[in-house]
């Protein structure tokens, strides 16, 4: 009896111990493909049988992160574009950089190629990005928000930080566009100049300045440098139509800032009409009759154009700012 129990162990420890083998072999060999393909492409584009075993079906010891997506032009997701090179900007940083590590892996699943993985995991949107952690199921902080964190490649870089504690650097590819484009404003400035080098009376022209200044705040106000930076698309077309203000305090589209900058000239031009209208009235008796009647009704239309357009600023504002007005609690 004491020989049969000591067979039966050694034979139990047997097999657990060659399962364990094969599960150490199938894991470095699922480890050494998923290598293999980062070094082709830094996301791996996945169908239902790679998700199936490399992001769902274990051993594993690693996370993945999937992009899921809808880049056909048929699909008419006009963000799904802008997301993919904020999140191959992200891959290629973590390839490319010194913290690079098997524990992590990005992938991608685009609807056209993978609708049944869309189906499994109920996702009726586009785009997601998922981490599915190395041991577990993925919770719901495991699908990144948009419309709170933004979809620049900075904010999925913290995302994954939260999620992983695996540290990435972005690495943005130089772009010489601006460069070029300066360097050209500044030929021509200099070769106007030239041109004119005999009369350049117009330089001291105050409401010439005056002019510029403001396109300048207004630009810069409306968020122009900010689209410069991020690169966000010229807006979002939604199957229920297009969307020009991006719903989250941390994002905008390209029109948005065009709609906030004109909005804020409307008010900037109501200002200015009120104050020229304030600034008295001279001459004689008839002539501040029909002066006063004038200001009158440019002090109304100014007054119009600040209550009308700062309204519509303040709409803006609450379209993207949860929780305006903002109240206050007095004990």
């Amino acid at each position: 009896m004491r020989h049969k129990s000591l067979l039966v162990f050694t034979i139990i420890l047997t097999y657990y111990n060659s399962h364990a083998q094969s599960r150490a072999k199938g894991l470095e060999e699922k480890v050494e493909q998923l290598t293999d393909m980062t070094a082709k492409q830094s996301i791996i584009h996945l169908n239902l049988n790679k998700f199936k075993e490399y992001v769902r079906s274990p051993p594993r010891d690693y996370s993945f992160v999937v992009m899921f997506t809808a880049m056909a032009p048929s699909r008419r997701c006009a963000i799904c574009q802008h997301v993919y090179e904020e999140y191959l900007i992200v891959a290629n940083s973590f390839r490319f950089s010194p913290a690079y590590n098997t524990k992590l892996f990005f992938g991608m699943v685009d609807f056209d190629e993978g609708s049944d993985i869309f189906q499994m995991l109920r996702l009726n949107t586009a785009p997601v990005i998922m981490h599915f952690p190395a041991k577990g199921k993925p919770k719901p902080a495991d699908s990144m928000d948009f419309e709170r964190a933004g979809i620049h490649a900075e904010a999925i870089i913290k995302w994954i930080q939260d999620r992983t504690d695996v540290q990435i650097r972005v690495f943005r590819p130089p772009n010489y566009s601006g460069v070029v484009a300066f360097a050209m404003l500044f030929i021509l400035v200099a070769g106007f100049l030239y041109l004119r080098r005999n009369n350049l009376e117009f330089l001291y022209n105050k409401q010439m300045w005056a002019v510029v200044a403001l396109l300048f705040c207004f630009a810069m106000v409306s968020g122009q440098m900010w689209n410069q930076i991020r690169g966000p698309p010229f807006f979002h077309r939604t199957k229920n139509g297009p969307v020009y203000i991006n719903g989250g305090s941390h994002g905008q589209f390209v029109l948005e800032s065009y709609i906030v900058a004109i909005l804020n000239g409307a008010v900037v031009i109501g200002m200015i009409m009120m104050i020229e209208a304030a600034g008295g009235v001279k001459g004689t008796e008839a002539q501040r009759s029909q002066d006063g009647k004038r200001r009158r009704l440019q002090t109304v239309v100014g007054l119009v154009l600040v209550c009308v357009f700062f309204s519509l600023l303040l709409s803006v504002f609450r379209a993207k700012t949860q929780g305006y007005p903002y109240s206050f609690l007095f004990k």
